[in-house]
């Protein structure tokens, strides 16, 4: 059913749940998972030149290598191929623009259930991914405890 399973991490340690299940999906279908890391470039464009936008970045991308080491160590126990990139932008556009562009068949991804006025203010990644993804997601609620 599935041959490619798009995994988005932003590398916390609330997202072990959503990539073991990541994981044990992929594993189950016999798929490629494909683990996706998004700096988010987007939200530092109000940054001022000399706030360090080099180091920014630079830190973002250390965050993802570490991030995507785990779900590539994760998949590696259950014996699963892991292609795994690094994006730089807005992570709903880029998770969107990567599963069409990797005809990925399912994106599975942790929410944070946020409600009221947290979801007002900070925005969902993953309601815009559900709104306008071309495949099925699976989200999974995740906590920081």
């Amino acid at each position: 059913m599935y041959d490619r399973v798009l995994l988005p991490t932003d590398g916390s340690d609330a997202m072990v749940t959503v990539v073991d299940h990541a994981v044990r999906l992929a594993a189950h279908h016999g798929a490629t998972l494909h683990a996706l890391y998004v700096a988010n470039t987007a939200s530092l464009s109000h940054l001022p030149a000399e706030a360090g936008w080099e180091n920014v970045t630079e830190a973002l991308h250390s965050e993802g290598e570490s991030a995507l080491a785990a779900v590539e160590s994760r998949a590696d126990d259950h014996d699963v191929p892991v292609e795994s990139e690094t994006l730089e932008g807005s992570p709903a556009r880029e998770i969107l623009e990567y599963a069409e562009a990797a005809n990925c068949d399912v994106v599975v991804m942790g929410t944070h259930g946020r409600t009221g006025v947290d979801r007002l203010l900070l925005g969902s990644v993953a309601e815009r991914v559900v709104r306008s993804s071309p495949v099925p997601v699976v989200t999974i609620r995740v906590t920081e405890e």
